[in-house]
């Protein structure tokens, strides 16, 4: 089995945002594999959920993958769910609203799976919750908002609010997204076009470790930049912009102390996105019963594929809970 592959979608009759907005007939993509476990009222027991992140992708461990799966495929059933806000589920894109879709919070997007799970499974209760760096930000919402709906978190290269460096980032971005005048028209310019790559060339910085802007020659960062703004190109902008109105205000600060849930937090050095000594290591003093990581920099750069020592502890993790 193979995590992108074989989705389904299933239809909500509706779904309502905190803001009050009702959208109908709710598109949700997703993905399950493993096999789901039944108490004595036929309710599954054992659901693990992947979160993706916003190009879709669920990139946590990476090549690891497989080796969960493989792990844990008569244990866990395992499920993978396309967030609300991005195109395959339901979206500004999608919908055709642009910007008229209803602005969500992380809540509604923790809202949005959890109405998925009730309707199409049954499931009110996970066994467990699994993210990295943007999409564990769903993962510190639901935990706190929810503290008693799942046994188990695992999150990597994430953090609890915006501020400081990523503040800057989607701040700039929203700027340049304002100072469009062809964002309110109803058809796609040209303009818009290439105002996406300029905001995927500022994506681009908090996406890679320290050490490709210390270490890696200028034509060397054009290719990893050419490649992850090509990657872009299929953003459309105004699910960009829902996005990142989204996790401007982002913050579970106060709340990471009612997390009742057994949580593995991981952490790489080198990485400029996520803070180690702010948005890792003092969680091990907020969050009860949590095991606190931060790897080497051989674990922080993801075109290297070397992941073992975090897989390593992911298994031995989730093993407690077969």
């Amino acid at each position: 089995m193979n995590f992108g592959l074989d989705y389904n979608n299933y239809i909500m009759d509706s779904f309502e945002f905190e803001s009050g907005r009702i959208l109908e007939n709710v598109n949700v993509e997703y993905w399950t594999g493993g096999s789901p476990r039944y108490d004595a009222d036929g309710n599954i027991v054992n659901a693990v959920v992947y979160f993706p992140n916003f190009k879709n992708d669920s990139s946590i461990l990476q090549e690891f993958h497989n080796q969960i799966l493989e792990e844990f495929n008569d244990e866990y059933f395992f499920i993978k769910i396309t967030p609300l806000g991005v195109p395959d589920s339901c979206s500004p894109s999608s919908t055709g609203l642009k910007y008229q879709f209803p602005q969500y919070a992380l809540k509604d997007r923790v809202n949005f799976k959890r109405q998925f799970l009730k309707e199409k499974f049954g499931i009110g209760k996970v066994l467990g919750l699994v993210g990295e760096r943007v999409s564990g930000f769903e993962v510190y919402t639901w935990a706190c908002e929810y503290p008693d709906e799942m046994e188990f978190i695992i999150n990597l290269n994430t953090t609890f609010k915006t501020y400081g460096y990523r503040y800057v980032l989607l701040n700039v971005a929203d700027s340049i997204l304002d100072s469009s005048d062809d964002f309110y028209r109803e058809e796609y310019s040209v303009s818009l076009s290439k105002l996406i790559v300029t905001l995927t060339r500022l994506a681009f910085l908090g996406n890679f470790p320290k050490k490709v802007f210390e270490e890696f020659s200028n034509d060397e960062i054009d290719v990893l930049m050419g490649d992850y703004v090509d990657e872009g190109l299929f953003i459309d902008i105004y699910d960009f912009k829902s996005r990142n109105d989204c996790l401007l205000r982002y913050d579970v600060f106060d709340k990471l102390k009612d997390i009742k849930a057994k949580a593995l937090i991981m952490g790489s050095s080198d990485y400029l996105y996520f803070n180690n000594e702010k948005d890792i290591l003092p969680l091990k003093d907020i969050i009860e019963d949590s095991r606190v990581l931060v790897f080497s920099d051989k674990e922080s750069f993801y075109d290297e594929h070397d992941f073992s020592d975090m897989g390593s502890e992911v298994i031995s993790f989730l093993k407690q809970f077969k």
